[in-house]
């Protein structure tokens, strides 16, 4: 859930190139998509089309639509390995790297 929380965080401060991206993402995936994940990716395709906050509600929400729907979220890509790294060990879901291991 953390990691949903900073992708609204980036779809916030750069709307444009956040939600571009997850354009690009759900066209890619449709191809291979089948059953569910057909209607979760036109559901994002209109998410990604409508009002930012009806998107952010869906992203972060706390409901079983939002739940399914997270876990095919468009938005790979829209932080960076360092930001995506930050946020998993911030939840200790990754250990915190070694002094100096990221200049190597």
């Amino acid at each position: 859930m953390l990691l949903a929380y900073a992708v609204a965080g980036q779809i916030v401060l750069d709307p444009e190139r956040a939600l571009s991206i997850g354009r690009a993402n759900v066209e890619r995936m449709r191809s291979a998509a089948r059953g569910a994940a057909r209607i979760w990716l036109q559901d994002w395709s209109e998410l990604l089309d409508g009002p930012v906050s009806d998107l952010l509600a869906v992203l972060v929400g706390p409901s079983q639509r939002s739940r399914e729907m997270r876990q095919l979220s468009p938005f790979a890509g829209v932080l960076d390995e360092d930001q995506r790294a930050a946020v998993l060990t911030a939840a200790g879901l990754r250990a915190a790297p070694a002094a100096g291991a990221h200049d190597a």
